[in-house]
Formats: structure tokens, C-alpha cells, sequence
């Protein structure tokens, strides 16, 4: 299981707060079913897959979406 760390902004976030993994970042025989992670609760979030965990950079705040 990968241990990496991703750090996204809130814009590079799909939708409110939410990322897919695998990301286009990762190599292809990494791959696995895509998977959306929230990570509007805490600013952070873990692929159940592949371990990868997400978090928001310092200092950004995902919009309300309201």
C-alpha cells in the first residue's frame, strides 16, 4: 500500500471539497477503480485502495457551495 502524501488546492478540488484518486499524476500500472474522497471534513481524506492521503494545502479553504 503507497503512503504518499497529495496536497491539492481548493481549486483543484472536483466539486465541494471532493478529489479523485488515482490522480492523473500517478502512473498507469498503479491504477485502480476511481474513487472520490471528501475532503470537506477536516481538510483531509485516504484512498482505500492505495493509502493516498489528500489534504488541502496550508492556508486554503473550500468554498461553502451554497
Amino acid at each position: 500500500m503507497s503512503q504518499s502524501v497529495v496536497e491539492v488546492s481548493a481549486k483543484e478540488t472536483q466539486g465541494p471539497g471532493v478529489v479523485a484518486c488515482p490522480n492523473p499524476k500517478m502512473t498507469l500500472w498503479s491504477g485502480h477503480p476511481k474513487v472520490y474522497i471528501d475532503l470537506s471534513h477536516g481538510g483531509h481524506g485516504r484512498c482505500p485502495y492505495c493509502g493516498t492521503e489528500y489534504r488541502l494545502k496550508a492556508g486554503e479553504v473550500l468554498s461553502s457551495g451554497h
